[in-house]
Parts: structure tokens; C-alpha cells; sequence
């Protein structure tokens, strides 16, 4: 199975008649989005949404563009074997890799001030201690040391702990600091619990635009509302085109058509509308006509259940085996979204080159109320005469939990519900906002089931979530993403190894490995591969959904209104 077979890229105009809205111009663009960030800090945020928000300020040393390639971003170029900026070498018996970063001249923070490799090292020092909670620690840890050039403060040599062929894929995610602001938070807080997050300039001062170096800084900051950015006259690339772009929080899915029929909103983001709202969208442009274009693109986001493994009834596989096998997800994927969104297997998606459904690397669980019901049986969960199943004394009951608002996501729980409830399993669903959801409830690991989506980058190795030393606890500081609680030494074994295994060949043997474990363990429940989808002003130009980990906004000083 492939997304190419089953997924198309479609680009259909619809209408809206009878609607109060003015045609969206480069004075202001005002944006729909339906969840909430959680920190401007872009070494601390883990929700998509503050992505979002993200990669209109910020930008990093490298970049995965549109077409899935990696481009330098603030750098003037990628460090390679080739070109003599990467090389390995042995230091006391042990292979490392050696770069050369230099950063463009002209790239400053939005007050004027020049960002410099210092930028660089401060914001790994903030990253690395244990009393800040950060959702990608490895990027940073990866990295032995970093020196500056004596002759250019602007010119940088990376040693990593050990030679990686990802190198330059791996920074995507190193996120920048400025040292002149930070600094002296940092070190004022630094021996306290969450200090830094919580007396950050981007929590206290989030509109001091020398805490951006990307097209825009912010402007306005109301939380639960709405956020305001502006272009940023220090910026170092292409001059943005739009005067001020507003991001406007609308928590609740379903009224997303209603504010871009009334003119409070412009564009609907990729985090708007759920994607069967997109199709009601999409079917009417046979009754309407007006100036906007929903479009569709397959994505590398899965949408799945964690599974804490903490919980004594999780703990036991055959209960996740059974879980795993009363789901009818090919019935789930016709009935909510017409077959659009295809079932899926495991944590990476078709269009990722390390993708198998080899029946060899995966196992399956096809559907059978029979066979889930017999599993529990042999787990010693019996049913009783309620039609729920107790084991000494105790009800066979988890709690179900996913962002509240968004009606995709609640319409699956339902549904899954209904279908576990079949095999006496009680489900009790309990939905909070994003912020709470991925702010606390996830990274703290108080969940039974959690449901949500991951995205990554082709070829991305999942130490972040599936290595047991990434499982996040107070210990840590909540870093990590291994909200499950996974262990198994084979896996974090594969994942240690895959960073260095330079022969492609061989990595896609280790990801058919992991795809096994992962299957046969299954700490998480897979569901099904997210298709995105986004509103946008028919004479919007230069817009485009990348499918991948970085956001659409990653071009944002490209788009235009013509």
C-alpha cells in the first residue's frame, strides 16, 4: 500500500455565497487555527501549533523545504563530505564527524543585534539542563562541543559525540536562542525546576522583537485569543510581502467555516478544519462561488493512541493485543473519511523511504470481536453479566483521552468506543484542551490511552519516541516523547545504531526491524495516515503544504495576495 494510490494532491475552488467578507489583501492576513500554542520559547514547544507560530519568527540553521530537501537556512551552506566542510575522524580509537557551519552575514535578531555562533552554544547549554523541559533533548546532546572561530564570530566547528550519516537533518530541529536577552534569565533560574520556562522573555516580554530572527516578529500577544506578528526590518532573506499576519485561535472546529464566511478570519490553517469539514467543503463548490481554495496534501502525520504502560491492565500485551484487534479500521477510514485516509500499520508513513508493510517486518491484527474476546479470556478478564469484563474483582475500564473541540478526533472515539465496549472493555472519555492535553497531561504521562499525531522527517530516527531513555519523567524534567513508557533493549539497541550506519541499504534493515518490534510490542495503537488540508484566499500565491514536519509557514515571506 502506498499514499500515492490512495491519496491525490487536490486543489478545488469553493464558494460562499451570501458571505460578509472583504477579499483578503497583503495588508493583513488573518489566520484560523484551532489549537492553541503552549510556548513561543522554540526550544520548549512540542505542539504543532506553536510549529505553526514558529516558523514565521524563527529560523534555523537548516531546512527541509517543500519539495523534501535539505537546505541551509541562516547558513551559507550544508557541511558535507563532499564539499570538505564534514569529515570523520578517530579521536582515541572512537569514529566522530567534524562540521563547518558559517552563518550568513546579514542574519540578526529582529533588534539589530547579530546572531553568532555564541547563539548557537547558549541555546545548547539552555537545552541541556536537567532543570528545563525540553521535548528533543538528543538533538542538542548529540553534539560533543562547539567552537568558534577566534577570526569570525559568525563561523562555527560542530564535533558530535559519534560519526552520524543525519548530521545535517538532525539540526532541523536545533532551535535558536539569543544569548544578549536570555542569558541572564537562564542563569538567574537555571537551579530551578521550570524557572527558566516560566520567567523566559518569551513568557514575560513575548513581543521584544530580538527574540526572533525569522521574516516576522510578534506584535501582539493575547493568550486564548489571538497573536499578532509584523515584518521584521532586520530580516535577512526575501522581504515579506504581507503587512501583518494575525494567527486567531478557534478552538472549536466546527465554527471555522462560519468565522471565514463572516470575514473574521482569511485562511484556514493546516490545524483547522478536521478533514471530513474539508470535504463538506470541497462537495459545495456545486452550489457556491467565492475566492477561496481548499487544498489537500498527503502528509508524513500519523494519527494514533499512546498506551501507558505503567497501568497495570496495559502492561499485559494480550490486552493490547486486544485492544489492537477489535479495531475494524478499514471500516473506521470508510465510514469518516470515504476511504481518504488510509488504515495504517505502524509509526512510519508510505512516503517515507524506510516505509514496509513486508509482512515479514509487520505484523497485523486483523479484525475479530471472536479472537479479541478470546485474547481476554486468556488474559483472565471474564465477562460478566453487564457485558463488561472483571479480573479479581477489578473492571476492565480506561480512560480515553484527545484534544477536546476537535470533531474528527471525537467522532474516532466514539466510534472506537463502541467497538471495544463489543468485547467488554469500558472505555470513559475525557477530553481536555491542547494546551493542558500536550502541556501537561501527555508529557506527565497521566493518561490510560492518549490519542493525537506524530509527524517526522523521511529517514528520521524515533529515539525521541521510542528509545526508553527518552520516557519523560520529573527525574528528566518531562523530556522526552516516550509518553508510553516503552523498553526494549533491541529497540534502543537499533536506534543507537542507525544514527551510524552510513549504508542506506542497511538503515532500511534496521527500520524494517523496528517496524517488527514495534508491531509485535505494539506500545501504541496506529490508526490511520492524516491527509492535510488547508483554506486559503483564491488569490493567494506562492502557498504550499509540504506534507512533512516543518510547517507551511516555513515560506511565509513568499506568500502574497495578487
Amino acid at each position: 500500500m502506498t499514499i500515492a494510490r490512495t491519496l491525490l494532491s487536490v486543489v478545488v475552488s469553493i464558494g460562499m455565497a451570501g458571505s460578509a467578507f472583504a477579499k483578503a489583501t497583503n495588508n493583513e492576513l488573518k489566520i484560523g487555527i484551532s489549537q492553541e500554542f503552549d510556548s513561543l520559547n522554540p526550544i520548549l514547544s512540542s505542539m504543532v501549533a506553536s510549529s505553526y507560530i514558529r516558523y514565521i519568527v524563527n529560523r534555523r540553521l537548516t531546512n527541509l523545504d517543500s519539495k523534501s530537501k535539505w537546505q541551509a537556512q541562516i547558513t551559507k551552506e550544508l557541511p558535507t563530505t563532499e564539499n570538505g566542510l564534514a569529515k570523520i575522524v578517530t579521536v582515541d580509537g572512537k569514529k566522530k564527524i567534524v562540521t563547518q557551519w558559517e552563518i550568513k552575514e546579514s542574519v540578526k535578531w529582529g533588534d539589530g543585534t547579530p546572531l553568532t555562533c555564541d547563539d548557537i552554544i547558549f541555546s545548547r547549554t539552555v537545552a541541556l539542563s536537567n532543570n528545563v523541559s525540553i521535548p528533543e533533548r538528543e538533538v542538542y546532546e548529540q553534539i560533543e562541543k562547539i567552537e568558534v572561530d577566534p577570526k569570525n564570530p559568525k563561523k562555527c566547528t560542530f564535533t558530535y559525540q559519534n560519526a552520524i550519516w543525519n548530521h545535517v537533518n538532525q539540526l532541523g530541529t536545533f532551535y535558536l536562542l539569543p544569548k544578549h536577552l536570555e542569558e541572564s534569565v537562564f542563569n538567574k533560574y537555571k537551579d530551578q525546576k521550570e524557572g527558566y520556562e516560566k520567567n523566559s522573555n518569551y513568557t514575560k516580554n513575548p513581543t521584544n522583537p530580538g527574540l526572533y530572527n525569522g521574516p516576522y516578529v510578534v506584535s501582539e500577544l493575547k493568550l486564548g485569543d489571538h497573536i499578532s506578528m509584523v515584518p521584521n526590518k532586520h530580516f535577512y532573506g526575501e522581504a515579506p510581502k504581507i503587512k501583518r499576519i494575525i494567527i486567531k485561535l478557534i478552538p472549536n472546529t466546527g465554527t471555522l467555516e462560519a468565522n471565514l464566511r463572516s470575514g473574521t478570519i482569511d485562511k484556514i490553517s493546516v490545524l483547522g478544519l478536521t478533514f471530513d469539514q474539508a470535504i463538506s467543503l470541497e462537495k459545495k463548490i456545486k452550489t457556491e462561488s467565492a475566492d477561496f481554495t481548499v487544498v489537500f496534501e498527503p502528509s508524513a502525520v500519523h494519527e494514533h493512541i499512546d498506551l501507558n504502560l505503567d497501568n497495570p491492565i496495559l502492561k499485559d500485551i494480550k490486552v493490547r493485543k486486544a485492544l489492537a484487534t477489535a479495531i475494524d479500521k478499514e471500516q473506521l477510514v470508510k465510514s469518516l473519511f470515504e476511504g481518504k485516509q488510509p488504515a495504517s500499520l505502524h509509526f512510519i508513513t508510505p512516503k517515507d523511504p524506510w516505509y514496509t508493510d513486508d509482512p515479514k517486518s509487520v505484523t497485523t491484527y486483523r479484525y475479530s470481536k471472536r479472537q479479541a474476546a478470546k485474547i481476554l479470556d486468556e488474559a483472565g478478564w471474564k465477562e460478566d453479566k453487564d457485558g463488561y469484563r472483571y479480573k479479581e474483582g477489578k473492571k476492565l475500564s480506561l480512560n480515553f483521552m484527545t484534544t477536546a473541540g476537535n470533531k474528527t478526533r471525537e467522532a474516532v472515539q466514539v466510534y472506537l468506543q463502541n467497538q471495544w465496549k463489543q468485547v467488554g472493555i469500558e472505555i470513559i472519555i475525557k477530553n481536555e484542551p491542547g494546551r493542558v492535553f500536550f502541556g501537561e497531561t501527555t508529557k506527565k504521562r497521566r493518561f490510560d490511552m492518549a490519542m493525537y499525531a506524530w509527524v517526522a522527517n523521511p529517514e528520521n530516527n524515533p529515539r525521541s519516541t521510542l528509545h526508553s531513555e527518552m520516557i519523560s519523567s520529573e527525574k528528566n524534567g518531562w523530556s522526552g516523547q516516550n509518553y508510553p513508557g516503552f523498553k526494549n533493549p533491541r529497540m534502543d539497541k537499533i536506534i543507537e545504531e542507525m544514527d551510524g550506519e552510513f549504508n542506506p541499504k542497511k538503515r532500511i534493515e534496521l527500520a524494517a526491524e523496528m517496524q517488527k518490534i514495534y508491531t509485535d510490542e505494539i506500545p501504541v495503537l496506529p490508526l490511520y495516515y492524516r491527509t492535510d488540508n488547508a483554506v486559503i484566499p483564491k488569490n493567494m500565491k506562492n502557498f504550499k503544504i509540504p506534507g512533512h514536519q516543518f510547517s507551511e509557514t516555513n515560506d511565509v515571506e513568499r506568500w502574497t495576495m495578487e
